[in-house]
């Protein structure tokens, strides 16, 4: 699982039909120090999340596994939302 925050939402007037009703949101992958690692990317939303909220997403095979549909086009889906981080150091 990656950490990312939410910075926006995707408006589509037409998906893949196996889409239809899911909500997309582009997030920013981001390390444990929330610092940005590489480009945003487009997510399916299975949990609910909204903008500014941070996040834990899948990708590849794994990301249409919490998604109802067996084999919808998805290469990344938020599966939770992350309450605080905790980082500890030695």
């Amino acid at each position: 699982m990656n950490l990312a925050k939410v910075i926006g939402t995707v408006w589509a007037t037409q998906k893949h039909p196996e889409l239809t009703g899911a909500k997309l949101q582009i997030v920013q992958p981001m390390d444990h120090l929330e610092q940005n690692v590489g480009s945003p990317i487009v997510a399916v939303d299975t949990a609910g999340a909204g903008p500014g909220e941070t996040v834990y997403f899948v990708s590849a095979r794994e990301a249409t596994i919490p998604y109802p549909a067996d084999l919808a086009p998805i290469d990344a889906a938020i599966v939770g939302i992350v309450d605080r981080i905790d980082v500890f150091s030695k």
